[in-house]
């Protein structure tokens, strides 16, 4: 049942990605708000749990992305292995290390969505406005990063205390 919790989640990020933050001039340069979800699926929870989810949701973000098909999909999939990689050097209870990993996470997407367009642009050259970018969202990831593996990370507690309390009233 925690699928629907997840599900959820990242239809309710989507949303607000995509309809309420571009209208809001403070939020046009935040980042994939997918990314720190994916980051706490590496940390917290299991693969089994974690690649269906980012399966449905790499696809469907390639979907209504209008970029290279697979982009999405192949940045959340690496980045899902890359945290899981790092955890196993980095000791993740330790709070102050979290902004970095989602910081981290967010570097590496961008850094992935650079390969892909230069792949398929002419030019190589990175302008100034894709860095200034690039560094806003890292900056953003260091502050918010750490709000959202909190929320995420509660929200998952209250259901499944939720779900042990139907089941025990149920049996």
């Amino acid at each position: 049942m925690t699928y629907c919790l997840h599900i959820f989640i990242c239809f309710c990020l989507i949303v607000i990605q995509t309809t309420v933050m571009p209208y809001i001039p403070l939020f046009e340069r935040f980042y994939d708000l997918l990314t720190p979800f994916i980051i706490y699926l590496s940390i917290f929870r299991s693969v089994r749990e974690s690649m269906v989810i980012i399966l449905i949701f790499g696809f469907f973000m390639d979907i209504i992305s209008g970029g290279p098909f697979g982009l999405y999909l192949t940045a959340y999939v690496w980045l899902f292995f890359g945290v899981r990689w790092a955890i196993t050097f980095l000791h993740v209870g330790d709070s102050l290390i979290l902004p970095f990993v989602v910081a981290a996470g967010v570097l590496m997407e961008n850094l992935m969505f650079i390969g892909a367009s230069a792949m398929f642009e002419q030019s190589s050259r990175i302008s100034e406005v894709v860095v200034c970018t690039i560094i806003v969202q890292v900056l953003w990831a260091i502050f918010t990063g750490p709000l959202f593996l909190m929320f995420f990370n509660t929200s998952h507690r209250w259901w499944d205390q939720w779900f042990k309390e139907i089941f025990v009233k149920k049996n």
